[in-house]
């Protein structure tokens, strides 16, 4: 479900109406923060998906990650995780669960937090993910909400992944070439993006996820009520994801998160509909974007490349304007 039929369900509800809820659902924001003294607020949120790759091991890797990117998004750090499985345990063995979920506590003990529990319920299909909560400074909370006309938008994974998990399914892509050139960046977490990024003046801050990076640009910009001008050819993307669009496949989302954009949406670059449709790759366990100052944001680039994250790149910027999205 978009963030637009999301809201409609969520509306009247009163989910917010707190005074101790700093950000609540109203922006679709990464997670939840609750304050609860002058110098602590608590990060919380809570994801779970399906395999996207066949070892068990490696897809609770990936879903951990993904699962523990917002509480890095909204500038906090993870303190405890809850593991939430669905398991058709009657079908498979046991022990591809525990391989699930060694995976996932190997990448919460990574990050530097601990998994106290979980809950867990007979399904037909498996899926895995975690509730986490964490711990962020009231006055360093970063909001996806509160960019600023002259920011300079920087990423820092590359987009395509979502082809590409379909592209090996598909028996079109390598399982192999996904192991050694997508699924690294799958599973590392975005703890040392975000250790990085906070050397430095963050206006506002996400995750590339399901949405793509075209409607996760779209809920920085209107909610900032600013125009994000992408630049296409900055772009960091996987290798293949392009051949893979051109060969035909797709996802399940590429139409849904279209449509989402669609109504906000200029093209003022000739793109080919396979260079559009990376704009709409649904990505798991994408990497962090950050908006801020012009004068910095190169700096951004080179440490962030400096620490190993070799894939970010600087790719936009937030001008006065419709809210909206501009590819240029």
């Amino acid at each position: 479900m978009g963030p637009t039929g999301l809201s409609e369900v969520l509306s009247g509800l009163g989910l917010d109406d707190h005074p101790q809820v700093l950000v609540g659902s109203s922006t679709s924001d990464d997670a939840g923060v609750y304050l609860m003294n002058d110098h602590l607020a608590l990060v919380t949120t809570v994801d779970f998906i399906t395999p996207a790759v066949d070892d068990p091991y490696v897809f609770g890797q990936i879903a951990a990650a993904n699962s523990l990117s917002d509480i890095w998004a909204m500038g906090g750090e993870p303190l405890t995780a809850l593991n939430l499985v669905m398991f058709p345990a009657k079908k498979l063995d046991l022990g591809v669960l525990k391989e699930i979920l060694r995976g996932g506590s190997d990448k919460v003990k990574e990050s530097g937090a601990v998994t106290i529990g979980g809950h867990s319920v007979e399904d037909d299909e498996p899926k895995y993910g975690l509730s986490v909560t964490g711990q962020v400074s009231p006055d360093r909370i970063w909001k996806n909400c509160t960019a600023r006309p002259g920011d300079r938008l920087v990423i820092t994974k590359p987009i395509g992944s979502g082809v590409l998990l379909n592209a090996v399914r598909a028996d079109k892509y390598s399982y192999e070439t996904l192991l050694e050139q997508v699924v690294p960046s799958m599973v590392m977490l975005n703890q040392k993006a975000k250790q990085v990024a906070s050397n430095f003046t963050i206006h506002s801050a996400t995750d590339v996820t399901g949405f793509g990076l075209c409607g996760h640009g779209l809920e920085m910009a209107r909610g900032a009520g600013l125009s994000l001008h992408l630049n296409f050819d900055q772009l960091p993307i996987y290798a293949g994801a392009l051949e893979m669009y051109k060969k035909g496949v797709t996802t399940g989302s590429n139409k849904d998160n279209r449509a989402l954009c669609e109504p906000w949406l200029q093209w003022k670059k000739d793109l080919s509909s396979t260079q559009q449709n990376l704009l709409f790759d649904p990505q798991t366990s994408g990497g962090l974007m950050f908006a801020l100052p012009e004068d910095q944001a190169v700096a951004l680039v080179v440490a962030l490349n400096q620490s190993g994250i070799v894939d970010a790149a600087l790719i936009g910027e937030f001008v006065a304007g419709d809210p909206g999205v501009v590819l240029i």
